[in-house]
């Protein structure tokens, strides 16, 4: 998490505002026209931090890594950048952002605990203006342990694995087959166990490390931990969470159950664990 004041002082951080309300495409850009912490840039959760969807790879598929170098680069961010990442709030778009800079291989990127609501409400400085900076240059160095791939999750999915625990961040009337509001079939990727990602938080912040670990005591630190969701958005807070608290050996199914159900034979589980 960023103390963000702390890094605006001592360092050129700069801020990516990660604001977006799914269904409505529009929301995100124009709450960020509207006001923003000063020199934030805008990054959209569909158009800059999911790649094209396809038959396979989910509904957010992990983004053309030269996309987002374009995409940095056209904001004067280079290597050397630290960056904060804010929502509105919710938690999972600032997170979704982090995880992908991290995939890049960046180094210094936090996460804005509470989001902008927060920052306003601490009466901290928002603008409208929309900045523009010089074009840096920027160099990928893809961290592929934090990333499993499909067949990863297909080679541990249903086994009992003594070394690898699959992780749903999903809701559980989803996570039990009860009901699915977004993808086609109901269920969950065999062998998961549940732990949602609003748990993650309280009141739009993340919960301090302490509870954090009490959430995920039952887990062993040193196993490789999987974690999914629906497109790969929201496990994206519970991977924070994780790596928050010391687990060193997490990773994020990107494609996530929907990229699971396009492959028509793989099997789902339904009802309690």
């Amino acid at each position: 998490m960023a103390d963000a004041i702390k890094l605006m002082e001592q360092k050129q951080a700069r801020f990516a505002d990660c604001r977006f309300k799914l269904g409505d495409p529009a929301f995100g850009i124009g709450e960020y026209n509207k006001d923003h912490i000063p020199g934030a840039v805008y990054f959209d959760l569909e158009r800059d931090l999911s790649g094209r969807v396809k038959k396979h790879g989910g509904r957010h598929p992990l983004p053309d890594p030269m996309a987002v170098k374009d995409k940095l680069e056209e904001y004067g961010i280079s290597n050397s950048t630290p960056i904060i990442a804010y929502d509105s709030g919710d938690g999972q778009y600032a997170a979704r952002f982090v995880y992908i800079l991290l995939y890049l291989g960046h180094k210094e990127v936090y996460l804005l605990n509470g989001g902008y609501r927060e920052w306003r409400a601490k009466g901290q400085p928002a603008e409208t203006n929309i900045p523009v900076y010089g074009k840096s240059v920027y160099s990928i160095h893809l961290n592929h342990e934090i990333a499993a791939s499909y067949e990863e999750v297909k080679e541990i999915a249903g086994k009992a694995r003594e070394d690898v625990i699959l992780l749903d961040s999903r809701e559980e009337r989803r996570f039990l087959g009860i009901e699915e509001p977004i993808d086609k079939k109901a269920g969950r990727i065999p062998g998961a166990l549940n732990e949602v990602w609003t748990h993650s938080l309280e009141d739009g912040k993340y919960l301090e490390p302490d509870q954090q670990r009490d959430r995920f005591r039952s887990y062993d630190s040193k196993k490789q931990i999987i974690v999914y969701c629906g497109s790969g958005v929201t496990a994206a807070a519970n991977f924070i969470a994780l790596k928050e608290v010391g687990f060193e050996n997490v990773k994020i199914y990107t494609g996530s159950y929907s990229d699971w159900i396009s492959y028509e034979d793989n099997p789902v589980e339904c009802g309690s664990e």
